[in-house]
């Protein structure tokens, strides 16, 4: 393993993330990073001790980093317990609802199984805003400069408990039988977990609201999280609920904060066709005084189309969930959300990107209507789309290379209003993403080809 640790920026758009115990993830620097994290966000001013909660989506490099990182918050006088195998939503819900000095999620969300992250909470389950991570950064190099501090070392502080899972299972139920209750009796539901961090309390949760439910990817062994399965890859999903005649299928992430659906006839309903079914359904019973959703730039105009009828606008932002809960927080609307699934409910629910609580609402609009999941995405009809990543060594300020730029506005003023481009850097791996959308498919897939091309040459040469 590797101890070389990039210059810029340790916090990426969803907290720390790279090859698990290497880089900032190994064992000295998450240990360090406990006590960065205690000492920035304590919120303890008479000397008490501290307290935090952690989660993890079941990766082989879970446990002696969820190790590290007690043995830090220990050092900073924060006590800390796990919760075990338990989704991001469920770790940010606990520590929302608990009286808590932060909560820390150990999961690369939907990379593979040699990666790994830690994404931190303050207290109220709120995300680290821009300054508290810039301090948590700052001390967190300065404590990686220093000897560890003296008296004999913290052995194993962390301690588990067991009824956080059960906890957040029950938050869920209770969800899904207040107001109107989802009686899911009758129901054959398919669930894949990406063998990840809802395995366990995704099936329970369902099987309590009454469904039949069959349990695939829910097997976790530290090495499987998100390998062929899950929302990133559908297809087993998609069989498996024809080959059962499923009324639907949930396909989530390894850490369950996205929520992808698979109707009966095995066709994949994505993020924008959820949060056309949720706003429709909304503007139909009266339930928003302002009747707009956020979603990004990444979301295809079908999405706006869709939604038009029901006088339902878009509020558009940048990518990411930040992004998003920032358009909700200050435009103060109820519903926002990514093409990938995630899905996230306003200050009822914190913020909180969540893929079952996102299931179930589905859920819940079908049973209430008495209807199938292919007649309620059926509005949503996508304009073609064409997203290739592309492996970058480098990221130059796109607006510094000339010739990408100039290709990026020919392929705009072809387009017109009937398409779009976008490409970005991701914000958690070493590739670039290009986007068009358009109404000639192959069109748009030679745009998106050559856009690559002209991106890599430029970079290349420096």
């Amino acid at each position: 393993m590797t101890t070389k640790r990039s210059e810029g920026p340790i916090f990426g758009t969803d907290g720390i993330r790279g090859r698990a115990l290497e880089g900032w993830l190994t064992i000295d620097a998450v240990e360090a990073l406990g006590r960065a994290a205690g000492a920035v966000l304590s919120r303890s001013s008479d000397g008490s001790e501290g307290q935090a909660l952690i989660a993890h989506d079941g990766r082989a490099s879970a446990a002696p980093l969820q190790e590290a990182l007690a043995r830090g918050l220990a050092q900073s006088g924060i006590r800390a317990t796990t919760a075990g195998l338990l989704p991001t939503p469920g770790l940010a819900w606990l520590t929302g609802s608990r009286p808590v000095t932060l909560g820390a999620m150990i999961s690369a969300s939907h990379n593979p199984a040699e990666d790994n992250g830690i994404k931190l909470f303050a207290g109220g389950g709120n995300k680290l805003t821009d300054a508290e991570q810039a301090e948590i950064e700052i001390r967190l190099r300065d404590e990686l400069e220093r000897v560890a501090p003296d008296g004999e070392p913290v052995a194993s502080p962390l301690t588990q408990d067991e009824s956080l899972h059960s906890a957040y299972a029950d938050h869920l139920v209770a969800l899904g039988t207040e107001g109107d209750p989802l009686d899911l009796g009758g129901l054959k539901i398919v669930v894949d977990a990406a063998n990840g961090a809802a395995s366990s309390v995704g099936p329970d949760v369902l099987k309590r609201l009454g469904a039949e439910v069959t349990s695939l990817h829910c097997a976790p062994d530290g090495l499987n999280i998100n390998a062929g399965c899950g929302s990133t890859h559908p297809e087993s999903l998609q069989a498996q609920v024809l080959e059962l005649g499923a009324d639907l299928g949930i396909a989530l992430d390894g850490d369950a904060d996205r929520c992808l659906l698979v109707d009966e006839q095995g066709q994949l309903v994505d993020g924008d066709a959820i949060m056309t079914i949720i706003a429709r359904d909304a503007a139909e019973r009266g339930l928003w005084k302002d009747q707009r959703i956020v979603a990004t730039v990444m979301s295809n105009r079908g999405l706006h189309r869709a939604l038009s009828p029901c006088g339902v606008g878009v509020h558009e932002v940048g990518v990411g969930d930040r992004q998003v809960v920032e358009g909700l927080r200050s435009e103060g609307l109820c519903l926002g959300g990514e093409k990938s699934g995630h899905i996230i409910f306003g200050s009822e629910n914190g913020f909180i990107g969540d893929g079952l609580l996102t299931a179930l609402h589905v859920l819940g609009v079908a049973v209430r209507n008495g209807t199938t999941l292919s007649s309620l995405a059926a509005p949503f009809i996508p304009f073609p789309q064409v997203l290739l990543g592309l492996v970058v060594s480098s990221k130059p300020d796109m607006e510094t290379l000339s010739d990408f730029q100039a290709l990026c506005a020919r392929f705009e003023e072809e387009l017109g209003g009937d398409g779009r481009v976008n490409v970005r850097y991701s914000g958690t791996e070493p590739k670039a993403r290009v986007m068009i959308e358009g109404p000639d498919a192959q069109r748009i897939e030679q745009m998106a080809v050559q856009l690559s091309e002209a991106l890599a040459q430029e970079i290349e040469q420096g």
